[in-house]
């Protein structure tokens, strides 16, 4: 079992901590919060270690969870990866693409292995049909919250429309060729509404929808490619698959048949695959220390979060454009 610490003991912090102490995959030794009012309150309240000097904890594991407010991301991990810990990062990796590319450096120069927290890419919806999201050439996502204070320090594309720039990143094996995006504040000092389209050098366009001030909550995304349409509803956890092939000579009574105007013939059907119940949050812990155990790569990369947080970043800036 891996010695983990986790710094952070907020609404989320809580609940790694919970599912870390619950693993069987890891050893819970304990955690460290800058507020020493909340860490004793957490500490008393179900019973896990509180550290109240940071760099204690690090000493004591072999991995650092790290669930701490975006603008301490970077100091954290830097603090761990120095002392050869590997580290978990909630998404965004950090605050500034400077400082992910640092972790980057730092993880190669102290051979740890780091993970972002990009939650989605484990979501059983998704998970039921990635491997069959085969060069798809229009994406479309809508990510819509309910008003919540909790991470309005950062834009809401850092905060929301991050986690559909990673899964759409883990699906199109292209580089960006041009963003165009709109945000409006409407709450906040940063802007809680936006949209962008983000075209890729092998013609894929994807058109993504963040807001945290709507009135009922979505996550869904929608992927167009040839001979099938998939529809992913990360929220209720419930995915559409539609394809077409060639339509049989002798169609059946309940065939849905389509015909274009060149008088070819396609046969659409739907596909239902299974989705099985899962907690994202445990599975991507489990696998990174899957990773660690066995040196292989985490399926979230630092790379991958660092490339997430560049678009996501270019978004920010077509803003002011």
């Amino acid at each position: 079992m891996l010695k983990v610490g986790v710094l952070g003991a907020g609404h989320l912090g809580k609940i790694h901590l919970r599912l870390l102490n619950e693993s069987q995959k890891y050893n819970l030794i304990g955690f460290y919060d800058p507020d020493d009012i909340n860490g004793r309150k957490v500490a008393d309240e179900f019973g896990y270690t509180f550290y109240d000097n940071i760099n204690t904890l690090i000493d004591a594991v072999d991995m650092i969870d790290i669930v701490t407010p975006t603008l301490s991301h970077y100091d954290c991990a830097k603090k761990a990866m120095k002392k050869g810990k590997h580290v978990f990062i909630e998404k965004p990796i950090t605050n500034t693409l400077e400082e992910a590319e640092t972790l980057l450096s730092l993880e190669k120069k102290h051979n740890v292995k780091g993970q972002v927290g990009h939650v989605e890419r484990f979501n059983p919806a998704f998970t039921a049909v990635n491997d069959q999201i085969k060069n798809p050439m229009f994406i479309e996502t809508h990510r819509l919250a309910e008003f919540n204070p909790r991470g309005t320090d950062v834009p809401v594309v850092l905060d929301l429309m991050i986690h559909d720039i990673d899964a759409i990143l883990s699906v199109v094996d292209s580089e960006v060729k041009n963003i165009n995006a709109s945000g409006v504040s409407v709450i906040s000092k940063s802007p809680d509404i936006a949209n962008a389209r983000i075209e890729f050098v092998n013609g894929c366009v994807a058109n993504l929808t963040a807001s945290r001030i709507s009135l009922k909550n979505m996550r869904k995304s929608r992927f167009f490619q040839r001979d099938a349409y998939i529809s992913i509803d990360f929220l209720e956890k419930k995915v559409e698959v539609v394809k077409m092939q060639d339509a049989p000579e002798q169609a059946g009574d309940f065939d849905m048949i389509l015909q274009n105007a060149e008088g070819e013939k396609k046969r659409i059907y739907f596909e239902n695959p299974d989705i099985s119940t899962n907690n994202a949050i445990l599975d991507e812990l489990e696998t990174f220390a899957d990773a660690i155990t066995n040196d292989t790569t985490p399926i979230v990369s630092l790379e991958q979060g660092t490339k997430a947080l560049k678009v996501a970043l270019q978004i920010i800036a077509a803003f002011k454009n």
